[in-house]
């Protein structure tokens, strides 16, 4: 197997000097990743940015996305793509998903033939419609690609607060040493075959987490708020199940867990987005205030393209779109859904 040396000489405590991780992009989860995935092998994190690089080196510390948290002294941070992909045994992608097709090209110059691809980004690509995997099949060809996703808000993995997350490649033993490389005392990690069904969830999570936020933001209570999670669990399920996904992946942690995270957090940039919808601000006055891209907006009008091209109903993201793109309110959109004729729960 790939890891297969890897695996028999490792030891709790010991460092795998065999396995060399790269992760591109160092946002809050892409510095957490690559912070996790040091503790258990040497590993190199990639900014695009030489200031932040330098600033990393210096004090140890991301103060654009993860101030107060130190990273690991033996973390390499570095500008140079070449340095960081060149030598790497595990790409890890922790780039935002209008960027993703652009820097896995650049990668793609200088990762080695046989090396997997994961995938932290959790959105779709506008103009295709593609997944993160189905563009680093298209860029970085060749190679397992798959996804590590789940309910991690960065914050709190850093801190080192209980949490799970699940790692998704086709390849058995790929995904057991990813598993190995990636978990911690406080941070179990799973493995799940089922690629699109996580993909499909963590990009759909999203969407249903602006709505969730425009509940809160129009002081609605737990009630509105179960109800729009568990209507937007049955959208994710069925968008999902329809583009070939696997049912129990829904109920999993990369369906329900990343969905219950995302909507009830103040750290989700996703639910933050809603909040200040919902209490009547404009997307546009939004956006602009914030420094870390909120995928959801971007990525709601594929998921709904996608929908439509399944042949599934999906109106609590029908009505994200509508407030986040065509102008509607938040009042209006929530007074649409609930107006729907009335239906079997599980048609």
């Amino acid at each position: 197997g790939l890891f297969a040396p890897s695996a028999r000489n490792y030891h709790a405590g010991m460092r795998a000097p065999e396995i060399r991780v790269a992760v591109i992009g160092a946002g809050s989860w892409g510095t957490t990743v690559a912070s996790l995935a040091d503790v258990n092998t040497p590993t190199t994190l990639w900014a695009r940015r030489p200031g932040l690089v330098e600033t990393m080196r210096s004090t140890r510390e991301n103060p654009d996305y993860l101030a107060g948290f130190r990273l690991p002294d033996e973390l390499q941070v570095t500008d140079s793509m070449e340095e960081a992909v060149g030598t790497a045994d595990v790409l890890v992608m922790a780039v935002p998903s209008h960027g993703f097709r652009d820097i896995a090209a650049e990668a793609a110059g200088y990762i080695r033939r046989w090396v997997p691809v994961v995938s932290l980004s959790k959105g779709l690509e506008r103009d295709t419609l593609k997944r993160m995997t189905e563009i680093i099949g298209d860029e970085i060809p060749g190679r397992p690609a798959g996804l590590m996703t789940g309910p991690n808000l960065a914050k709190e993995v850093m801190a080192g607060q209980p949490a799970a997350s699940v790692v998704a490649i086709p390849d058995t033993t790929i995904a057991v040493e990813l598993q190995r490389i990636l978990s911690q005392p406080s941070l179990r990690v799973y493995t799940n075959p089922d690629v699109v069904g996580c993909e499909v969830a963590g990009v759909v999570k999203n969407v249903i987490a602006i709505a969730a936020g425009m509940i809160e933001g129009m002081e609605f209570g737990d009630n509105s708020r179960a109800t729009l999670i568990t209507r937007g669990l049955a959208e994710m399920s069925r968008l999902g199940v329809a583009m070939g996904g696997d049912p129990y992946t829904f109920a999993g942690l990369a369906g329900m867990g990343d969905l219950i995270a995302t909507c009830s957090s103040r750290q989700s940039r996703n639910n933050s987005v809603g909040l200040q919808l919902g209490r009547g601000k404009s997307i546009e006055e939004i956006l602009d205030s914030m420094n870390m891209v909120a995928e959801g907006v971007k990525s709601s009008p594929s998921v709904l393209e996608l929908a439509r091209r399944y042949g599934v109903e999906m109106p609590i993201t029908e009505q994200v779109v509508a407030v986040c793109h065509e102008g509607r309110s938040a009042r209006d959109a929530l007074a649409a859904v609930m107006s729907r004729s009335n239906k079997n729960e599980f048609d």
